[in-house]
């Protein structure tokens, strides 16, 4: 199902909106998932753009891209609220981020995906790179997409 209709990701650049990204990720990594909130939140956040998907004045996704190498990016903290999963709003915001990546001249993104999402960053075009691993107690597999190309 796709019902993105009145769904906007934007960059969130603004106290209020890195907020309202910060109350998904709570909401999701947090409450939902039980990690850690000292793991949640890092010292990449001060840095990082982050982005959040309104659904009209609702927050319903989030996610943030930093540049982890040179020409290289790195998507993480991708969160989309429960009651709004598998109708579009992930897609929208790694849009988004995609977007935005190559237009800060990015070549690469690399991000560490849970096991139980791999599927959905493989229907975007991301490979599995490595073995699972662990983190925050959440098994993970690395996953790559080259931006050489428009998708």
């Amino acid at each position: 199902m796709d019902d993105t209709d009145d769904l906007e990701v934007r960059v969130a650049d603004t106290e209020r909106t890195r907020e309202d990204a910060f109350t998904v990720r709570q909401t999701v990594f947090v409450e939902e998932q039980g990690v850690d909130e000292e793991l949640e939140y890092d010292e990449h956040d001060e840095t990082a753009t982050h982005f959040v998907a309104y659904d009209g004045d609702e927050p319903v996704g989030a996610a943030r891209l930093r540049e982890y190498a040179d020409g290289v990016g790195k998507i993480e903290r991708v969160a989309v609220l429960e009651s709004r999963r598998e109708d579009g709003v992930g897609r929208a915001v790694m849009t988004a981020v995609e977007d935005r990546a190559r237009a800060d001249g990015l070549e690469s993104l690399k991000l560490h995906s849970q096991t139980r999402a791999a599927g959905f960053y493989r229907s975007l075009g991301y490979e599995r790179y490595g073995e699972e691993f662990e983190e925050a107690g959440i098994p993970h597999v690395e996953m790559r997409k080259s931006l050489g190309e428009s998708e």
